[in-house]
């Protein structure tokens, strides 16, 4: 008998989260050299971190041998003088993920359920299944998400909501009636977590510091991950009333951020230039893929975020067909959208070798004939 016949079912029976395939791994198996790979899979910035970050961080090595402020006093501090908080709202965590995980282990247990959108975020389906809690899946007409089903979806068992505000991976986004209206409804037993990963990309962002500063039972995640440029440092945090805010501290394990990701995460909140710098970068990346689509008949999901969500017919079969000429995006199937790919934008020269690249694909393998826009 296995050692999985001793394990949690749950546990067992879960399909782990894939990540964007890594360059190093296709330079191995492909024979290519890595500086000719060019990943747009992940959504990370193309422009890297600051250099405001990158110096912070060269310091900071100097003191490796010295285990990181536990509290992470001076980032949350930074955090919350930013967004007009108190410290006691902000909570630090490995990545936005990690406090995913700690609202999960603080409010799911077997007998709770956890609602999203059917094409939301995948992990919180995962984390969803890890606590043996049910998974409520909404539909979302449109792939954007429906709040009023959401609030219809509610019952005495559930324990948290998670809206993508942007989504990943279709890049659609609420307005601020739609939110107010779903907030108007919600029961004071459930924890709303408003996952704002791609926040700093939008001009005019709805207001969800609100419910917070209003001592709601509001979870708000931001990242260093993506318009900082800071994903390999696994910095994320959330901005939650104060109630939250200790149940979610009580929950995260010690020394859970690293004080290299603390001190490029603090210099990169201040530089405003770099951030400005990505937006920019990324607007035009939009513009360009999505005009670039639409010219080609090409059914795509305009997008809020720094991807965009396209339809080519066969998404793995598009996938393959562009890794084996270098070239990284990210296949749908995980996401029960087997005829989609999503494209990170790059820089200019990244975006427009990727249109090539899936031109020639589009044309060898012929999927993507018959989609329109």
């Amino acid at each position: 008998m296995g050692i999985d016949s001793f394990a949690n079912r749950f546990v067992c029976d879960l399909h782990a989260y894939e990540p964007g395939k890594p360059i190093e791994d296709t330079a191995r198996e492909l024979g290519l050299e890595p500086s000719s790979i060019i990943k747009l899979a992940s959504n990370e910035n193309a422009l890297g971190p600051s250099p405001l970050a990158r110096e912070a961080m060269r310091m900071a090595l100097e003191k490796a041998h010295i285990y990181p402020d536990g509290g992470g006093l001076a980032l949350r501090g930074a955090i919350a003088e930013k967004l007009d908080l108190g410290m006691e709202h902000v909570v630090l965590g490995n990545g936005s993920n990690e406090i995913i995980e700690l609202l999960c282990h603080s409010f799911l247990n077997p007998r709770a359920e956890l609602i999203a959108a059917e094409h939301a975020f995948v992990v919180y389906k995962l984390m969803a299944t890890l606590f043996g809690a049910r998974y409520v899946e909404v539909p979302d007409p449109g792939f954007v998400h429906d709040l009023d089903a959401m609030a219809v979806a509610i019952t005495t068992d559930t324990r948290l909501v998670f809206i993508a505000n942007p989504n990943n991976p279709t890049g659609t986004m609420v307005g601020q009636d739609e939110i107010d209206r779903f907030m108007d409804r919600v029961p004071e037993h459930v924890v709303v977590c408003f996952d704002e990963a791609y926040h700093e990309f939008l001009k005019e962002p709805p207001d969800t510091l609100k419910f917070v500063r209003e001592g709601r039972n509001v979870c708000v995640l931001r990242t260093c991950s993506k318009i900082h440029g800071l994903a390999a440092l696994r910095i994320g945090y959330g901005l939650a009333a104060p109630g939250v805010a200790s149940i979610l501290q009580k929950a995260r394990q010690p020394f859970n951020t690293n004080a290299i990701g603390q001190a490029g995460a603090l210099a990169a909140l201040g530089d405003a230039e770099h951030v400005s710098r990505t937006r920019k970068l990324n607007d035009e990346g939009l513009v360009f893929f999505q005009s670039a689509f639409a010219e080609r008949g090409l059914n795509f999901v305009p997008s809020s975020a720094n991807f965009v969500l396209l339809e080519v017919g066969d998404g793995d079969a598009v996938f393959s067909g562009m890794l084996r000429r270098g070239v990284i995006v990210r296949a749908m199937r995980s996401y029960k959208l087997p005829g989609w790919i999503r494209i990170t934008t790059g820089t200019t020269e990244q975006n427009a070798r990727a249109l090539s690249v899936l031109d020639e694909v589009l044309a060898e393998t012929g999927a993507g004939a018959g989609m329109t826009a």
